[in-house]
């Protein structure tokens, strides 16, 4: 059984937990973690028996078989582009950048590089999403409504939308994504903030935000972004197709048809052990499971940053409607047309 030498760049919770997942695996070696914040990086390391490293060149120079990039959102992109060089397969926690550019340079570095990659939607790797796709494969989906409301997560730089993108962007990218799968590619977005931020320290973003989509397949949708709770409320999707309908969360699917309603439970932690295992055994020529290369998940960025920006400007937003952009959306093959387009 061949080992994989993990490092890890950023300590914070995500990165602590794909420890802990990682740290279980029989043929997963962590070999270190680095940190702007030494003192996390030390405590990460020492809870770890690892090495903590000074920066990501260091990091790099022990020669790990691959890393896992577990940043906020503004800090993307300098740590992928060094990973990138160093031709070290790499596992981005979503969202991959707090902007659209960022995201686009490090996927064309990627495909130059041909470089193995992965991104966290360990939404993909929920059983449910499966039997979703399975009960719509022969009805086509009329409409969709997509929700995360919520509370502001207790870290200083959520509420500052260069910081994060804002709750579209860094939350609800996880139900964006699963309407890509299970709905197809948007092709046209309007969404509105209520221009308010929430009551924390240096807010700008919009507390609550409401979004129309419009599918190439012609399917119609809503997205609602809400942070002004003090718990998790609802993140999930309803589906409608024809004498069908569906409601997905990362709990569990229910399924209303003909025959009455049913509830299939989901198992989320489950989930993210899976979409680190498919990245390990992708690594070590033992398993080829990704589902969600970081071309793929550059897709959904695109999505999210468009009704984003609709937010931000009050005009709708087109998307690229060209072959590679509605391409089936779990093989994994990069090609994408580039960039949004405000409509007049």
């Amino acid at each position: 059984m061949r080992t994989c030498r993990v490092g890890l760049v950023g300590a914070g919770g995500v990165a602590q937990r794909h420890a802990r997942v990682l740290g279980s695996f029989a043929d997963v070696e962590l070999v270190g973690v680095t940190d702007v914040t030494r003192s996390a990086a030390a405590r990460l390391a020492d809870t770890h028996s690892t090495r903590a490293f000074a920066d990501v060149d260091d990091l790099l120079a022990a020669g790990p078989d691959a890393v896992y990039v577990c940043v906020p959102p503004f800090a993307h992109g300098p740590v992928e582009e060094a990973v990138v060089a160093a031709g070290v397969p790499m596992f981005v926690e979503k969202p991959v950048a707090v902007d659209l550019d960022t995201a686009e340079r490090i996927a064309a570095l990627v495909e130059q590089r041909r470089l193995l990659t992965a991104v966290g939607h360990h939404w993909r790797y929920l059983h449910v999403v499966s039997q979703a796709r399975e009960l719509l494969a022969d009805r086509p989906v009329r409409m969709i409504n997509g929700a995360w409301l919520d509370k502001v997560p207790p870290v200083a730089w959520w509420a500052v939308r260069d910081r994060s993108g804002g709750p579209v962007v860094e939350q609800a990218a996880h139900v964006l994504d699963l309407t890509r799968v299970l709905v197809g590619e948007a092709v046209e977005v309007t969404a509105y903030g209520d221009g308010n931020p929430p009551p924390v320290d240096d807010a700008d973003i919009d507390s609550v935000t409401a979004a129309t989509l419009r599918f190439a397949s012609g399917a119609v949708g809503t997205l609602a972004a809400a942070c002004v709770l003090g718990w998790k409320h609802r993140a999930g999707l309803e589906i409608l197709a024809d004498g069908l309908a569906l409601s997905l969360t990362e709990d569990g699917l229910t399924v209303r048809d003909t025959d009455g309603e049913r509830h299939l439970p989901a198992d989320p932690d489950a989930a993210r052990v899976a979409v680190d295992r498919a990245f390990v055994d992708a690594v070590t020529g033992v398993g080829d499971d990704i589902r969600v290369p970081y071309a793929e998940a550059l897709r959904t960025q695109r999505l999210a940053v468009a009704l984003a920006q609709s937010a931000r400007t009050g005009r709708g937003v087109s998307l690229p409607t060209g072959p590679a952009a509605l391409a089936p959306t779990t093989d994994g093959r990069p090609g994408a047309p580039t960039g949004v387009g405000v409509d007049a």
